[in-house]
């Protein structure tokens, strides 16, 4: 089966300028592209809380547009510049979002990402519905 491209009209730059997909359907699986909080107009909230909300707000919108929401997620990896500084705030945020059963989910400190300012980065695999 040819993998598809989810492309919300919102994310193609990410498609056209970056050349990759915001989400890619492959086998029932769509394997989302690792989404920060930066906001169309490249700016980042200076709140944490706020910088991570548009970063869920990112995966909300392929998993829409791909039919999907976030019971549709099987797992989800976060990385974190300062950790421990908004891990709380994080999984209060994600607690919002996710719905039983859970998807897995693997939290990383790293030391930074291209858009300097960002303090998460999300990367997750939903299942396409049956």
């Amino acid at each position: 089966m040819t993998p598809n491209a989810i492309v919300p009209s919102e994310l193609k730059d990410y498609y056209d300028d970056w050349r990759m997909s915001p989400g890619l359907v492959c086998n029932g699986f769509v394997f989302l592209t690792g989404f920060t909080g930066a906001r169309a107009d490249g700016s980042l909230a200076a709140d944490p809380e706020a910088q991570i909300r548009d970063a869920f707000r990112k995966v909300a919108l392929v998993l829409e547009t791909g039919g999907m929401d976030f019971s549709h997620l099987v797992e989800m990896t976060s990385y974190h510049v300062g950790l421990k500084d908004h891990f709380g705030v994080f999984q209060s945020v994600r607690a919002e979002c996710v719905v039983e059963p859970y998807p897995a989910w693997t939290a990383i400190e790293v030391a930074g990402f291209v858009r300097e300012g960002a303090i998460v980065e999300i990367r997750a695999i939903a299942r396409e519905p049956e």
